[in-house]
């Protein structure tokens, strides 16, 4: 009797275990929409920018040279900007960045090659004697001011002039470099722009405001940056501000297809 007792229990058991398995179904919406997020996550263009940014700064390795990654960052965003805006020819690939918050007596200009990653040449440059002694505190767009003009410059054609072969310089930013043309602000070479100068002034000399170089590389930078490249001049000036430091064009124009924020389905 006890037999048959747990033989019929058992036997239920194992039947209302059998009806659970077949009725249960794993819920797998809330699993499958979470994979589905993950899959089509995508990290917004400015980040991408970003990281591609500081990929050039590593690889070029502008920081052991002196170059400021902020400094750098503005530079390449206008570089971007003005690409986007038709005013630099799509096939360039050099930007000249000369930093004129750092002190004369160092090598405050860079000529990079975004493209390639590499810095080309990293030399002296000179300041507008209107503009302060060794570190400029000074700095203006108005003709006969002697002063260095910040912002974006695209560089023109060569000629020869009273400082012998000389390159011009198209400012882009209204109010703050576009009487460039007018000014006579060109690049071009300069005896003061030497160590010489520095050991004997203790800085270099000084230009009318053009971003003179030394005549042992001006005919190479100029050879160089010629012809539609962009060069930026930074300084410590808070009133300075540029429409073409615009990140979202510089990072959309760099990444058209980035995703601008997580999708789901």
């Amino acid at each position: 009797m006890k037999r048959r007792f747990w033989g019929v229990l058992c036997a239920l058991l194992i039947f209302t275990i059998a009806i659970i398995s077949i009725s249960w179904k794993p819920d797998t919406k809330k699993k499958s929409k979470k994979a589905t997020t993950k899959a089509v996550k995508a990290f917004p263009a400015k980040e991408h920018f970003t990281q591609y940014l500081e990929d050039i700064y590593n690889n070029a390795q502008l920081g052991e040279t002196g170059l400021d990654l902020v400094v750098f960052q503005k530079a390449v965003t206008g570089y971007f900007n003005l690409k986007a805006a038709n005013k630099v020819p799509p096939y360039s690939s050099i930007i000249t960045i000369v930093d004129l918050a750092k002190s004369s007596r160092t090598k405050r200009m860079w000529i990079v090659d975004v493209i390639n990653k590499e810095l080309i040449l990293n030399t002296w440059v000179a300041h507008g004697n209107g503009s302060g002694d060794d570190l400029p505190s000074y700095f203006s767009n108005a003709s006969d001011s002697h002063a260095s003009s910040l912002g974006f410059y695209v560089t023109e054609g060569i000629y020869n002039g009273k400082h012998g072969r000389s390159l011009r310089l198209n400012g882009m930013d209204a109010g703050f470099n576009d009487n460039a043309r007018a000014r006579s602000i060109v690049v071009h070479a300069a005896p003061y722009v030497s160590q010489g100068s520095i050991n004997q002034l203790g800085r270099l000399g000084r230009s009318e405001g053009c971003p003179a170089v030394s005549p042992k590389v001006a005919k190479k930078v100029i050879n160089i940056i010629k012809g539609g490249s962009v060069l930026f001049i930074n300084g410590n000036d808070r009133s300075y501000n540029s429409r073409y430091l615009d990140t979202d064009v510089a990072a959309n124009y760099v990444y058209p297809g980035s995703i601008s924020e997580t999708a789901s389905l």
